[in-house]
């Protein structure tokens, strides 16, 4: 295990180097090997990590951690034991979530009821009688002019955004865009796809040239 300090960090790119004095070079270390971490690595965090080998023969830091900084999988409640501390985690988050589903529901059908009967009671109560049989087109004009069509606004819900999942593909030619690939790179580990390790993967990659 080497340990250095981060010496510079780009937060856009999610990549930096770290300089020690066991190691001739500065090693890259990218975002995703910091993940596990509870706060993002800033310059001059001490760092421990180990050396790997890429195919292209670069080196990169794995197996890392940020000195003083809690791991996630390691925080726990009080009172709670580690080994029952994960499944409670997810009870918990999946109970929150499917009530703010519930929630969100119940307010939108509450609002889209509201609207309906607020439109309902004001159309029987403005609606005039009308004693002939037949109404003119004078009437009618009347009619518009005197009760406007009142419109419901409608209720936009939102789109939820495209959600990427790391699922052990590493080169450019899987992807099926560039902002998947910029996500694997900064997310998933041993990707093969920025060769010149500048944050842009699948520079050469003609498909995705309209998404420069």
């Amino acid at each position: 295990m080497n340990k250095g300090l981060l010496k510079s960090w780009k937060t856009d790119k999610g990549f930096g180097f770290i300089k020690s004095d066991t190691l001739e070079h500065d090693t890259f270390i990218y975002i995703s090997a910091l993940k596990h971490m509870s706060r993002k690595p800033k310059v001059g965090d001490t760092i421990y990590f180990e050396v790997a080998t890429q195919p292209d023969g670069k080196t990169k830091a794995i197996n890392c951690r940020i000195e003083g900084v809690a791991e996630l999988k390691l925080l726990k409640a009080p009172n709670q034991k580690n080994n029952n501390q994960p499944h409670r985690i997810a009870k918990s988050n999946f109970a929150s979530s499917f009530l703010v589903k519930v929630a969100s529901i119940t307010l939108i059908a509450a609002l889209c009821f509201y609207a309906i009967n607020k439109y309902n009671t004001h159309s029987s109560s403005q609606t005039p009688v009308i004693t002939n049989d037949l109404a003119t087109n004078d009437d009618l004009a009347t009619f518009d002019e005197k009760y406007p069509k009142v419109v419901i606004p409608k209720i936009i819900i939102p789109k939820s955004t495209q959600n990427f999942t790391c699922d052990g593909r590493q080169y450019c030619t899987e992807m099926r865009s560039r902002e998947e690939a910029v996500y694997f790179i900064n997310n998933c580990p041993n990707t093969k796809m920025d060769g010149d390790r500048d944050g842009n993967p699948c520079e050469r990659d003609t498909r995705f040239k309209n998404e420069w």
